[in-house]
């Protein structure tokens, strides 16, 4: 979801600035960039590390998750190509599932800009016992639409999530956003989704083992 479909991960750099602030120090650039498709127990961990404090786990993820849901309360501007894509794929009628790390009161906030009935599935981070990049996220969606995950194709922005994807035995396409994708042997990258058909998606499933 968070720079894949919407370009939230710069209101996630305000709200993680403003959480460090109110933890008393300043968010690394490399510390920000290594939590882009973090779970937000993982995320608060490495604000925690980055900042030298020994602070509540929980209270730093109300904070955070209270700015963050301020920010998301209105309109969140699309990643390029995203919501053309998304339409055609509905129009078709192919099943698919919004899989994120971000939990699920924030979810449903940006929702209201990606529309939730275009999704047959949909799994937050705070409704796994293990996030990105553990395969648990996809794997689970696969069993929500009922399809094997041989035969899903993932679309990620982040490390972790394609990390999590090709574990759970997914085709994956990585298309960067705010950090660079190294290549893969299960995974496809490309810089936009601007221009992509559903009859182009197929290109990106790998073969079967």
């Amino acid at each position: 979801m968070d720079g894949t479909l919407v370009d939230s991960e710069k209101v996630w750099d305000i709200s993680l600035a403003d959480t460090a602030a109110w933890l008393g120090g300043t968010l690394s650039q490399h510390t920000r960039e290594s939590m882009v498709g973090s779970s937000m127990a993982r995320s608060i961990a490495l604000l925690h590390a980055d900042l030298g404090v020994e602070a509540d786990p929980e209270a730093s993820a109300a904070y955070l998750t209270e700015r963050t849901a301020v920010l998301f309360s209105g309109p969140l501007p699309w990643r390029p190509g995203a919501q053309d894509l998304l339409d055609a794929v509905s129009a078709a009628g192919l099943p698919m599932a919004l899989v994120t790390a971000t939990r699920r009161s924030l979810t449903t906030l940006a929702l209201n800009t990606i529309g939730a009935h275009r999704f047959q599935a949909i799994v937050c981070g705070d409704e796994v016992d293990h996030g990105k990049p553990h395969p648990e996220p996809y794997r689970r969606a696969a069993a929500l639409l009922g399809v094997e995950p041989a035969d899903c194709l993932v679309i990620e922005d982040s490390v972790l999530g394609v990390t999590a994807g090709e574990a759970a035995g997914c085709s994956v396409l990585g298309v960067p956003s705010e950090v660079p994708l190294p290549a893969g042997p299960n995974r496809t990258l490309r810089d936009t989704l601007v221009g992509l058909t559903v009859e182009g998606l197929a290109q990106f499933m790998q073969p079967r083992a």
